[in-house]
């Protein structure tokens, strides 16, 4: 989507049209869930957080001054409800991240001609990858998510995460650092 017909949609869906609502949503739906997804560890949750946020940017759609900033704003709406999910969770139990998401969290095709041994050596990599990343502080599985997963720049995640690019950056190096030293053995 060109910014010129996102800005043109987001103004249009802050006068009330709500088909134009409706299309930012088909555009944007798929991205909001795998942020979600990513964050807190299981579909059913994520697709009450994409729900929640997208009722949130209705209502709140008014308030945004510029239209061509609607990514970054519902990434960041989208950031702030996995952190409200993440710590409802947490006040119950110990986060836990179902077989569902170590399967499609990061999908990459095997080799051509792949042997089975090193097609399953590659799915325990990334399950251990998917292990490690859920077990990063959220703020900092956020900045990684929206950076290595969405490839979103510093500037647009430190807006989502409601934070500094100088923080963002921090908490970058650390996640990455954390994720390599685990992933030491895989190498």
């Amino acid at each position: 989507m060109e910014e010129t017909e996102l800005v043109t949609l987001v103004s249009r869906a802050q006068d009330g049209d709500l088909a134009c609502f409706e299309r930012l949503v088909e555009r944007f739906e798929d991205r909001v869930f795998r942020l979600a997804y990513r964050m807190v560890g299981n579909r059913h949750d994520a697709e009450d957080i994409v729900q929640e946020t997208f009722v949130g940017a209705w209502e709140k759609l008014e308030g945004l001054r510029h239209p061509e900033a609607f990514p970054t704003w519902l990434y960041r709406l989208s950031a702030n409800r996995c952190r409200d999910a993440l710590r409802r969770r947490s006040a119950c139990a110990a986060d836990s991240m179902d077989g569902e998401l170590m399967d499609e969290m990061i999908a990459l095709p095997a080799p051509p001609g792949a042997d089975p041994e090193r097609r399953a050596e590659g799915a325990a990599s990334m399950d251990a990858l998917a292990r490690l990343l859920q077990s990063l502080p959220a703020e900092q599985r956020l900045c990684w998510v929206l950076r290595e997963m969405q490839g979103l720049g510093y500037r647009d995640i430190a807006e989502a995460a409601g934070t500094s690019e100088t923080v963002v950056r921090g908490r970058l190096a650390r996640a990455r650092r954390t994720l390599a030293q685990g992933m030491e053995g895989w190498r």
